[in-house]
């Protein structure tokens, strides 16, 4: 009994972990949607998509999803897709990396911009940011003078030897997207949460 019971808390907590590192992607975004209106290309380019996340469609009957080739995405060729929905709030799994093509079936809808191209990575690694230090500028020799009596020779301002030149500063490293981090930390959270609940199960 406790061997069955060790077999199903472990079951669940895959099942958890999965379920808390998925995403799902409404495609258009909250503001848009998967219609002729809506700048889909922008939308794409702002998203990550990871293997196990979805992609979700929602669309009015005036509109349908058709999962196509790259030629027959590049060409809008809507004769010969390789999946068709028309249920209007369409749910597609992302289970393997690479590269998927939809279009809108709508006559003229795909040349108006219904089409998308989704690259699904193996992993959901969020994308870092690379710092591009300046270079400080370089200060300029000071002016050769002639000693004279009553004045003693100093360093012009901004030279080198200047005790006032003012010191480079280091350079600052750029943050990550907020929303990356946001989204890590709710998955990390919710993981644990799911992982204290199984460890009470385990203790009754």
């Amino acid at each position: 009994m406790a061997v069955l019971r060790t077999l199903v808390c472990l079951t669940a907590i895959g099942m958890f972990m999965e379920l808390a590192m998925a995403a799902n992607h409404t495609v258009g975004g909250a503001s848009g949607g998967w219609d002729t209106s809506t700048d889909l290309q922008s939308w794409v380019a702002s998203q990550t998509f990871a293997v196990g996340d979805n992609l979700i469609f929602q669309y009015t009957p005036n509109h349908d999803v058709l999962e196509v080739t790259k030629a027959d995405h590049d060409s809008c060729q809507t004769s010969s897709p390789l999946q068709t929905y028309t249920d209007g709030n369409t749910v597609i799994p992302l289970t393997s990396p690479g590269k998927r093509y939809f279009i809108c079936g709508t006559l003229g809808h795909c040349s108006q911009g219904m089409q998308i191209e989704i690259d699904t990575l193996a992993t959901s690694t969020p994308p870092s940011a690379s710092p591009s230090p300046s270079s400080p500028p370089s200060a300029s020799p000071a002016p050769e003078t002639s000693p004279s009596p009553a004045n003693t020779p100093e360093s012009a301002p901004g030279s080198p030897l200047s005790p006032d030149a003012p010191s480079a500063e280091s350079p600052t490293l750029a943050s990550p997207p907020a929303s990356s981090a946001n989204k890590s930390s709710f998955r990390t959270c919710l993981t644990l949460g799911f992982g204290l609940v199984l460890m009470v199960l385990l203790a009754l």
